[in-house]
């Protein structure tokens, strides 16, 4: 096993691996921006270590920065946690020249999963449902209403190598797509460098379901079961729970399978996800596949009993998976909800200084916290504050825990989504399960506007 782990992130998942090190006796190495100088993972962690800047250019995505502190620190393998470098094929090559582990899957894996184009083609010669679309990228307005034509409206047009839904955009007409593509392509440019568009087919009243997977170097592949994460804001998620109120034991089988062998197929290593559409008659679709840890993870691990981020480390120090799919079943429900300092009106981020936080407390409520009392919320970063999670028998039971974690919770000083997760959880569509990726715009600002 490891002697020294390097965290290459921040907030709340950087402390989330720094508790599982812990446990399993890893020192813990974190890095940190000026604004993070004070935030609770740089105390958390044995040791850690300034990267200067304040934008994610200057610090946390300052590869050499990072190498070098990764070199001064003698660690001998490094955690992405999600985001920022985490689904970078050249980083994890730059650490694995340097002798150490990069605790995720391969780069070439982690390469051509993170074009959307490339994924599509790999899991449809798996096998496995994809949505119809253009089967290469479309570089040029009048090539993707082209397309569009063939494939029908409504259209999602989407930036082939995106991602936090930054280049997806929904269009209806010719007249939409002009205008959607070249917008979008030079924000995709800006953001990733690749300004590549493609098309899909649109899933009328989706749901976002994914698959949590593990997989060893010996080819053992399992998957923990689903996640429903249809309630999102910007393409973004907000609530989350295991398993999902929505589809059949049936399609939970069907879709597990889909995922195993879509793993298998890549020949991949290590926990990763694979996110699927799933429409009203649940007819699922591969959306993409993540190749690191989720936001969402411990809703999983509510349901399953696994630190997943322990299998990921035994994974990474070359162990066989030490479960069997046959033996893995789900243990009751769990919900996990985002907090963000944001408007809850306007869904824009609020930064500012935090004056107090007040976390409920109980058996079945878990925090994953990125500030403390005294914190400052940068608008440098994304805006999340915390994850809150509950877990319980049924899923009503967990709602209700939830609906009473969220009344105690109180943060001061700056706006917060409180107020917005507090209302959805008392809609009765939520508490029936019609979580479509609709269900912010049909149901909570329906019900906001009256």
């Amino acid at each position: 096993m490891f002697q020294k782990v390097l965290i290459a992130n921040r907030g709340e998942i950087a402390s989330r691996i720094i508790r599982t090190c812990q446990k399993m006796n890893i020192q813990t190495v974190a890095i940190y921006s000026e604004p993070d100088a004070d935030k609770p993972f740089v105390r958390e962690a044995d040791e850690s270590y300034p990267l200067g800047g304040s934008r994610v250019n200057e610090s946390y995505l300052n590869v050499e920065k990072v190498l070098e502190i990764a070199e001064q620190a003698n660690v001998d393998a490094i955690h992405p946690g999600y985001g920022l470098l985490s689904e970078n094929g050249d980083f994890a090559n730059s650490i694995e020249a340097k002798g150490v582990t990069f605790i995720g899957p391969s780069p070439d894996v982690m390469t051509k999963m993170g074009s959307k184009v490339a994924a599509r083609k790999t899991m449809q010669e798996a096998g496995v449902p994809v949505i119809p679309g253009t089967e290469s990228a479309v570089d040029t307005p009048e090539d993707a209403i082209q397309a569009a034509k063939e494939i029908g409206y409504p259209i999602m047009l989407k930036a082939s190598a995106g991602g936090g839904g930054i280049g997806m955009q929904i269009v209806n007409n010719d007249e939409e797509l002009q205008k959607a593509f070249e917008s979008n392509s030079k924000r995709a440019t800006m953001f990733f460098g690749d300004g590549t568009m493609f098309l899909e087919k649109k899933i009328v009243e989706p749901h976002h379901v994914e698959i949590q997977i593990l997989a060893d170097g010996n080819g053992n592949t399992i998957h923990l079961f689903e996640r429903e994460c249809s309630i999102q804001r910007r393409h973004q998620k907000v609530i989350e729970e295991a398993p999902s109120p929505f589809i059949s034991e049936d399609t939970r089988k069907r879709m597990g399978d889909a995922a195993v062998k879509a793993a298998k197929t890549i020949g991949y290593k290590n926990a990763g996800t694979i996110e699927f559409l799933v429409d009203k008659d649940q007819h699922f679709y591969f959306l993409e596949m993540n190749t690191r840890l989720q936001v969402e993870h411990p809703i999983t691990e509510e349901i399953t009993g696994l630190d997943i981020v322990e299998e990921q480390l035994r994974i990474a120090a070359g162990e066989e998976l030490r479960h069997k799919q046959e033996n893995l079943m789900i243990q009751g429900h769990a919900l996990e909800v985002r907090v963000y300092a944001e408007d809850p009106k306007t869904f824009y981020p609020a930064p500012g200084q935090i004056t107090s936080l007040s976390l409920p407390e109980g058996n079945h409520v878990r925090h994953e916290l990125a500030v403390d009392g005294s914190s400052f919320v940068s608008p440098f970063y994304d805006p999340m504050i915390a994850k809150c999670i509950t877990s319980a028998s049924n899923r009503n039971e967990a709602i209700q825990l939830m609906e009473e974690a969220l009344k105690e919770y109180q943060v001061e000083g700056i706006k917060t989504n409180l107020p917005m997760l507090r209302d959805i959880l008392a809609l009765d569509a939520f508490k029936r399960g019609n979580t479509n990726t609709h269900f912010i715009e049909t149901y909570y600002l329906k019900e906001e506007a009256k």
